[in-house]
């Protein structure tokens, strides 16, 4: 990746709770450097937002969390979900020439049916965000879901009959938000 900040620092596991989670907990230790990327092939306690569980329970997804250090005002990040979402359907369309829908606030859809979701936290400090802990999980190469998610959900293999490079899916992901973070001043290096 040509990036300054996003990635640096990647961090893979083959199987983890929560990609999320564990960015908190190295926050929390002071164990984590502005930037750094946690990726899983499996997820067992993946976390969607509303306290939801965000199934990856097969590998070849996308299951990945961030965290940035922006120290900038609340106010400054407002609508940052919707952005990533944007952003990521742009990557899908440069790469794959494909076309993902938003549901609103946080959700990749086609069709009806839930490709990806988007958790966004923060760490705030006197109206500055200290800690931008971003979460992504994408069903890019899934074939088979449970009973219970299998009408509402899909991936882009079985809707595009394409098997998605999740590297570069992420690379061109990173490249296009942290351009975008540094225009909007949320991020400096």
């Amino acid at each position: 990746m040509k990036l300054n900040i996003l990635g640096k620092e990647k961090i893979f596991y083959e199987s983890i709770d929560s990609t999320q989670k564990e960015i908190w907990r190295r926050i929390d230790k002071n164990n984590i450097q502005n930037g750094t990327m946690i990726m899983a092939n499996i997820q067992t306690e993946g976390i969607g937002t509303h306290g939801r569980s965000w199934h990856t329970d097969t590998k070849n997804n996308i299951a990945v969390s961030f965290v940035i250090e922006p120290k900038c005002s609340i106010k400054k990040i407002e609508g940052i979900t919707i952005q990533i979402a944007k952003l990521l359907i742009k990557t899908f369309e440069d790469l794959y020439n494909i076309k993902l829908e938003i549901k609103d606030p946080n959700d990749l859809v086609y069709r009806g049916k839930k490709i990806g979701g988007i958790l966004t936290q923060t760490k705030v400090q006197a109206e500055i965000v200290k800690y931008l802990v971003i979460g992504i999980g994408i069903n890019t190469n899934q074939k088979e879901f449970s009973e219970d998610i299998k009408e509402i959900a899909s991936s882009i293999k079985n809707e595009f009959g394409i098997d998605v490079d999740n590297k570069s899916v992420i690379n061109k992901f990173c490249e296009l938000f942290e351009i975008w973070l540094t225009e909007n001043k949320i991020l400096s290096y």
